[in-house]
């Protein structure tokens, strides 16, 4: 439905948009930001922790591991469980038990109660997160206020990694490590808190369906076998024959799941979620752009503390450029522009700028100026990538069935959660693999000894570096082609929902939308 543009808008309350919306939005993206702070705060405080707890280095990665496993293979449950319980609920308790896993975590006596911890507050999260992205789906359904909200979504989304940063080496430096878990209990309670009085969820979008247990069992083992092969294929690597057996087995697992979902009465994930061609398209190009993302966030920390000798809180504050590239680029550009232009030519362009970021750091060498290469490439990072985020966030809950709003964020955020893993891995085992040819050819200056040594160790490293970087830069190109070649929709607010044009598109809901 769609009115001419001499028509005024509707008032929120013949609309029948929650007057409270911009509240809950202050609670919501509270939520969201402790969320994604997580996945890079205990990043920073590793290695402390391991010295406290006792940890052996075979051991360390699960500190890391343990969360990703139980996020990844529990968002599709998650996002399930919040239409069936309703967001708001499935969101306060998400918080209430993130709050508790990450006292747990902080108050950790050894190596089994951290890993434990770590593990819960996966679990929540994965209640959290979906429950938090189709809370704004099904409270913003305005195209003008929806872009303002998901602008302010994406550039948390988008930036919150780069501040836990920061975050965490105040708190390392400055405090201990086990602040980099209590700092969680604050957020959480504040936002329950809000989301309790504040937050009322439109009527009627539950899904009042009987679960799909067949389905949440080939989902979460799945997921978590993929995830797990790329975690291992890091320090094991590609060729070991337990990481090949988790990607064999993902394989079979993820198979079998969509085959069930397809035959299903009620299914966990109903396809016509993911073949939308407009959904799909953002899904597989989120998850890209979020492979490359990820390695930026590895190597650069890497770069700034071994080669350029940054203390941890330096090394944060070193990111803040990316991180007002992302506000600027997701609040400023991608809000302004997204009712006015397709959503492909903000995605597909600002993947692009983002490109020429990571294209810049591919020239990365042992002196290059921080203000002359980084700053620059960080800036134009950040524009790019809160530019695409924005409509992605948006597109990817936009137009669907209120019933089905927590699975089609859960698997944004899985798009998310798999890309990151794909990218540590990846590009990880990319800059090793440069790093040690680099080491065989400058053998001899290597085996001299002395400041030349140490001077052919940190070559070698920032080698690493921009080979995986490049790599990174096709990852994004791709991205931006993927986005400008599947998503084909029009602007919101033309006229149309932005749903529906793709398989099982009768079966989805079509918002209305009032044409400004």
């Amino acid at each position: 439905m769609s009115k001419t543009a001499a028509n005024p808008p509707l008032s929120p309350l013949l609309s029948g948009a929650d007057p409270s919306r911009w509240k809950a939005l202050v609670f919501i993206a509270l939520a969201q930001l402790m969320v994604v702070l997580d996945a890079t705060i205990v990043n920073i405080a590793l290695p402390s922790a391991q010295t406290d707890l006792g940890i052996s280095d075979g051991n360390r990665q699960w500190v890391i591991t343990a969360y990703a496993l139980a996020f990844g293979g529990l968002l599709l449950f998650g996002g399930r469980i919040a239409d069936k319980w309703g967001r708001k609920n499935a969101f306060i308790v998400g918080l209430i038990g993130f709050a508790l896993a990450s006292a747990l975590g902080g108050a950790a006596q050894g190596e089994a109660m951290m890993l434990g911890a770590r593990a819960l507050q996966g679990a929540f999260g994965a209640l959290l997160a979906p429950a938090a992205l189709s809370l704004l789906a099904v409270m913003f359904t305005d195209a003008k206020e929806r872009a303002k909200a998901f602008g302010i979504y994406g550039a948390i989304a988008g930036g919150g990694g780069a501040v836990g940063l920061i975050l965490g080496g105040f708190l390392t430096e400055y405090l201990n490590w086990r602040w980099t878990f209590f700092v969680n209990i604050p957020f959480a309670v504040i936002a329950a808190v809000g989301a309790w009085m504040i937050i009322r969820e439109p009527a009627g979008g539950r899904n009042r369906a009987r679960l799909d247990v067949p389905g949440v069992i080939l989902s979460t083992t799945g997921l978590v076998a993929l995830v797990y092969g790329f975690t291992r294929a890091e320090s094991a690597g590609w060729s070991d024959s337990l990481t090949v057996g988790m990607f064999v087995a993902s394989v079979v697992l993820l198979a079998s799941f969509v085959f069930v979902e397809s035959r299903v009465k009620s299914p966990l994930l109903p396809l016509r979620v993911l073949l939308e061609r407009n959904r799909g398209g953002v899904y597989l190009s989120l998850g890209l752009a979020v492979i490359a993302m990820f390695g930026l966030f590895l190597f650069l920390t890497y770069y700034l503390q071994i080669v350029k000798g940054f203390s941890p809180v330096k090394t944060g504050f070193a990111f803040l450029p990316m991180i007002a590239g992302m506000i600027l680029g997701s609040t400023q550009i991608g809000a302004r522009l997204m009712t006015r232009v397709p959503p492909r030519l903000l995605m597909g362009p600002g993947f692009m700028v983002a490109a020429s970021g990571m294209l810049l750091l591919t020239q990365l060498e042992v002196g290059s100026s921080y203000p002359a290469l980084i700053l620059p490439a960080q800036l134009l990072l950040g524009l790019g990538m809160g530019t695409a985020f924005m409509p992605a966030m948006s597109l990817a809950t936009y137009g669907v069935n209120p019933a089905d709003a927590g699975v089609a964020s859960a698997m944004v955020n899985t798009s998310q959660q798999v890309g990151g893993a794909i990218g540590t891995a990846l590009l990880n085992t990319i800059a090793a693999s440069a790093t040690t040819a680099y080491l065989t050819d400058h053998a001899a200056e290597a085996a001299a000894g002395g400041a030349g040594a140490k001077l052919i160790q940190a070559q070698a490293m920032v080698e690493g570096y921009a080979s995986a970087i490049w790599w990174a830069v096709g990852i994004l190109v791709a991205s931006s082609l993927i986005a400008l070649t599947l998503i084909n929709t029009g602007r919101p607010g033309a006229g149309g929902a932005v749903a529906g044009s793709g398989e099982g598109a009768d079966d989805e809901m079509k918002i209305p939308v009032i044409a400004h």
